[in-house]
């Protein structure tokens, strides 16, 4: 009875942890998730290069501020936000559609299609005929002779 008692109270007692160990992620999956955030995010000091590749130092602070994000629970969104939030637009490879962004979104496509509209119209006018003056009766003489020397010479 005593035996069943200990087993029944440990029971209780290991209950309440089971969710805490539920939510905590293994080192496989943090590593995964960390990486796939990393690929998201820029390395500051770098050109244009995701921190997961650098080797800058601070990329490396960088990369060990999300693991211990994710350690702590936090989802990939959550993490984003954060070092968003911390680091500013510019941590983010994919910059957010936003007001102070929509020259960057926005800008090719509209040369594009500035530049489509342009070769259409350009297309569609054709080419421009040049009327060459006709020559006078003495330029078609002096013509006419210089081309029956020049198939005398050949």
């Amino acid at each position: 009875m005593k035996i069943i008692f200990i087993w029944v109270v440990a029971v209780f007692m290991y209950l309440p942890a089971l969710p805490v160990m539920a939510q905590t992620p293994s080192e496989a999956e943090i590593e995964l998730r960390a990486k796939e955030v990393g690929r998201a995010l820029r390395c500051v000091v770098c050109q244009n290069q995701p921190i997961e590749e650098s080797d800058a130092s601070l990329a490396q602070d960088m990369r060990k501020l999300v693991r211990a994000r994710i350690r702590k629970g936090d989802s990939n969104e959550e993490v984003m936000a954060f070092m968003q939030n911390r680091y500013g637009d510019f941590v983010l490879l994919k910059p957010p559609v936003q007001a102070n962004t929509y020259l960057l979104w926005f800008t090719p496509a509209a040369l594009l299609g500035f530049f489509l509209i342009w070769y259409v119209v350009r297309v569609r006018r054709g080419s421009a005929k040049i009327d060459a003056p006709t020559l006078s009766a003495d330029e078609l003489k002096r013509f006419t002779a210089l081309a029956n020397d020049q198939e005398k010479n050949q």
